[in-house]
Formats: C-alpha cells, sequence, structure tokens
C-alpha cells in the first residue's frame, strides 16, 4: 500500500498545475485548471480515505464542488443554460 502513500505528491504537482491554469487569460486554459483541480480532489480523497484523514476527504469534496462551479462560469454558454 506503500503506492497509496505516494499519492500525495501526484496530488500536489496536479494542483500546481491546475492554479498555473486557472490563472490563465485563455478559458481553454482555465477550463483544464478546473478539471486539473477535480483530479487532485480525487487523488486526495483517495490517499485521505486510505489515512482515515475524514476532514482531508470533507475539505476536498468542497473545494470540488467549488472547482464545478468556476468550471461553469467558466463556460459561458453552459452557465446562460444554467441559468
Amino acid at each position: 500500500m506503500a503506492w497509496i502513500d505516494a499519492l500525495q505528491w501526484p496530488a500536489m504537482l496536479v494542483t500546481v498545475l491546475a492554479a498555473w491554469l486557472v490563472a490563465s487569460q485563455s478559458r481553454r486554459r482555465r477550463s483544464a485548471g478546473f478539471w486539473f483541480f477535480l483530479l487532485g480532489n480525487a487523488l486526495r480523497v483517495v490517499w485521505g480515505w486510505h489515512d482515515g484523514a475524514h476532514a482531508l476527504i470533507v475539505l476536498q469534496v468542497a473545494l470540488a464542488a467549488l472547482n464545478i462551479r468556476g468550471a461553469w462560469k467558466n463556460d459561458p454558454q453552459l452557465e446562460r443554460a444554467l441559468s
């Protein structure tokens, strides 16, 4: 199960890449950034589940909801459809 312990490092790298992309002026890169944030959230949930870090899991679910909101706000067509 050492590979699960190692998930924290790819999760960190994916999250840093996501933050870089979300700060872009390009809508396409921002969109990719939100998807990378969601991948980072998923990796941290798996790692947190293994370690019994329940607060981390709840935090990642909340952050995933915010990332989904950000992805919707970044896509004008989707935002209009949901309004």
